[in-house]
């Protein structure tokens, strides 16, 4: 069973990700874990209060909480009924990304699925502040619903990469019975002047290829001046349904993630970003 956490903050861009993974994975058996984390709504308030009433306010706050899950729990079931699908409700006192990185855990999950903005992020951004901090810290996949997507099946996926790194099975996993599911293609994107002639970088797409079996691929080689505008002219050109980029040391996606202000870089997906996390977990 596929193990999918979806944090939530109530907004309609979190419930259109999880709108997303319903039909994303609409036919694999899949528990879907509906996760708010609510310290912050208490930490605002908390120079207002006396330690009594911060008890009072967590307890209040956590029931709250625990009925919007649960009104969310039916309205997916009332638009979707999926038998394949089950839902898991939890609603945590603590900070977002440990609560999420908690549960990854804990749950052994596969993925995490979450708005790339929600209440309050300033709607100039592409990435909002919290989906920024689990695309950099959570140590499981990410896959990030811009604003107003509307879901279509993801024929055309785009990975772009430098050959330079090792991946890890578990995290390409995630991409392969994505593809084979919509059988989809994935396109490879290499963005240097340079070829990839390097042992290493022929052995990498090899390791590619391998786990990517029975799975159309191509490989692509742009001018790397300027990554995120020659990715986004990619996704506009080739009709990208989903963008899979690999968060590691020395990698496209890393560049963009530790630039001070995310305007700068011009992340501002228009397509699903499937961030994969280069971490060593259990493949199972």
């Amino acid at each position: 069973m596929r193990k999918i956490i979806l944090p939530t903050d109530f907004s309609e861009n979190a419930y259109n990700a999880l709108r997303y993974a319903c039909q994303l994975f609409k036919y694999e058996k899949s528990e879907l874990i509906l996760l708010h984390a609510y310290a912050e709504k208490v930490y605002t308030d908390e120079n207002l209060l006396s330690n009594e009433l911060i008890d009072e306010l967590k307890a209040v706050t956590k029931k709250k909480a625990e009925k919007e899950l649960t009104e969310i729990s039916s309205k997916v079931h009332d638009e979707f009924c999926n038998p394949r699908h089950s839902i898991k409700l939890v609603a945590a006192f603590g900070d977002l990304v440990d609560e999420v990185n908690s549960l990854v855990n804990s749950e052994n999950a596969d993925l995490v699925v979450m708005g790339t903005r929600g209440f309050t992020n300033n709607s100039k951004l592409g990435i909002g502040s919290n989906t920024l901090l689990v695309l950099k810290y959570v140590q499981c996949p990410v896959l990030a619903i811009p604003a107003n997507f509307k879901y279509q099946d993801p024929q055309n996926m785009l990975f772009p990469t430098n050959f330079l790194i090792p991946y890890q099975k578990r995290e390409l996993k995630v991409v392969g019975e994505i593809a084979r599911d919509f059988n989809s293609k994935i396109h490879f994107l290499y963005l240097s002047k340079h070829k990839a002639t390097s042992t290493r970088q022929k052995d990498n797409l090899e390791f590619l290829k391998q786990q990517f079996y029975n799975i159309i691929t191509e490989v692509h080689q742009l001018d790397e001046s300027k990554k995120e505008k020659a990715i986004e002219d990619f996704i506009t050109a080739n009709e990208i349904d989903l963008l899979v980029m690999v968060n590691s040391r020395h990698t496209y996606l890393e560049d963009m993630l530790l630039t001070s202000t995310i305007d700068k870089v011009g992340l501002h997906p228009k397509v699903p970003l499937l961030a994969l996390q280069n971490f060593n977990r259990e493949c199972t």
